[in-house]
């Protein structure tokens, strides 16, 4: 049996874990965390620069590669593509076979992670870790308390 440990550990310890684990996933075609989520955003829909930016940026960190250099890098591959003048960026056909077998992959992955968890634990922990992120987002809104 597992020792027992608190959620900050398994918290950080699954974070490292899952993000191997996509970084091994996308390794085959020599794609970036940055990289998926850009193809999965346009996949989506075509995004301009701003537009982007402001979908990606909860999830990229300070000091990470930056848009615009995922975003030369995936056009010099050519999967991606800008309309003239500054409009949206959208996949090429390229991109989107990529997408589509990167995708696949990703599924398997995720599918793999949720081996023996079922929907409703699966619901549960996310329910759970969300309710106690509201409490931290809020205890540090309204202020620490003074000290003793």
């Amino acid at each position: 049996m597992e020792k027992e440990r608190p959620i900050g550990y398994w918290l950080k310890h699954l974070h490292n874990l899952l993000e191997d684990q996509l970084e091994t996933t996308l390794a085959d075609h020599s794609v970036s965390r940055r990289h998926w989520q850009v193809l999965n955003s346009l996949a989506r829909e075509p995004h301009d620069e701003a537009a982007l930016r402001t979908a990606l940026a909860p999830f990229w960190e300070e000091g990470a590669p930056t848009l615009e250099a995922s975003l030369g890098e995936l056009t010099g591959r050519g999967w991606i593509t800008q309309t003239r003048g500054g409009g949206p960026f959208a996949l090429t056909e390229q991109g989107r076979a990529v997408h589509g077998a990167l995708t696949r992959q990703v599924q398997r992955t995720r599918a793999q992670v949720l081996t023996g968890v079922s929907p409703d634990q699966y619901t549960d922990v996310v329910r759970t870790l969300a309710a106690m992120a509201r409490n931290v987002e809020q205890a540090l809104t309204e202020g620490r308390p003074e000290p003793v």
